[in-house]
């Protein structure tokens, strides 16, 4: 079994506030995993020291390799990142956007090569944005700004990609695409690490990690009862899990 990206030992702060408590974490290559827990869990900053966004002490494992020892270049081939509220030029075309996704495959100050190009069509049409690619990022809604943004995310072609909410401003139909997308990446042996608010989707990856405090309290198979029970748990009680067609609905307990 191999993994994709380890923690070992990670605790870190935001300002004077510790955050992370000591967590240790393997994530399995070639699966899809969604962290969940209530807010201020410490998911969204786990997720950016498993990125090397943030300090931290203890160590992080991209594939086999301690991250920090990584040059620049390679962990950005290696890993993708799209975060929260993720901003770009308004005034760059949505196929400009895309393209940044390519840089840390281009040799300084040199033009895309074909491949590039070919990689950012095919990023673009997967998120369904290839009709807008001579737009400007400035006239998209919040949905179709983030489609191209997950656009830029996917030009990479990493090995590991890390979504912070990715499904922020998606509508239902195109939360639904971006599940097709995800499965997509996992059938090709690609690693997913996503943090959601939507629990049903959540629920719909191969590993779920649940998080309060700062701490992981549960990680298992999605589908595993244990799994639901501390889902369950972590929120309280205030919600239950049930399998409605063959797929798990998170219904609100009353």
């Amino acid at each position: 079994m191999s993994i994709a990206l380890s923690a070992q030992s990670i605790r870190a702060s935001l300002g004077d506030v510790e955050v992370l408590h000591g967590i240790d974490l393997s994530l399995v290559a070639g699966r899809w995993t969604s962290i969940v827990g209530p807010n201020g869990a410490g998911k969204s900053t786990l997720l950016k020291v498993l990125a090397g966004l943030l300090p931290h002490s203890g160590t992080v494992t991209l594939l086999g390799q301690p991250l920090s020892s990584l040059p620049g270049r390679v962990r950005a081939q290696q890993l993708a990142w799209l975060g929260q509220n993720e901003s770009s030029a308004d005034d760059l075309t949505v196929w400009d956007v895309a393209m940044l996704g390519r840089l840390p495959h281009q040799p300084w100050l040199s033009s895309p090569s074909a491949a590039d190009h070919a990689a950012v069509e095919q990023a673009l049409r997967a998120t369904q944005a290839w009709d807008w690619r001579a737009r400007a990022l400035g006239q998209l809604s919040g949905g179709e700004r983030q489609r191209v943004l997950l656009a830029r995310a996917l030009a990479v072609q990493a090995q590991v990609l890390l979504m912070d909410e990715p499904l922020a401003n998606l509508d239902p139909p195109h939360q639904t695409d971006w599940m097709g997308i995800v499965r997509a990446l996992v059938a090709q042996g690609s690693t997913v690490v996503s943090v959601l608010h939507e629990v049903s989707i959540a629920l719909q990856a191969d590993d779920v990690v649940v998080m309060a405090n700062g701490r992981v309290l549960h990680h298992g198979a999605a589908h595993h009862p244990a799994t639901h029970t501390a889902v369950e748990q972590v929120f309280d009680g205030r919600i239950s899990i049930h399998a409605v067609a063959d797929q798990w609905v998170v219904l609100p307990r009353l």
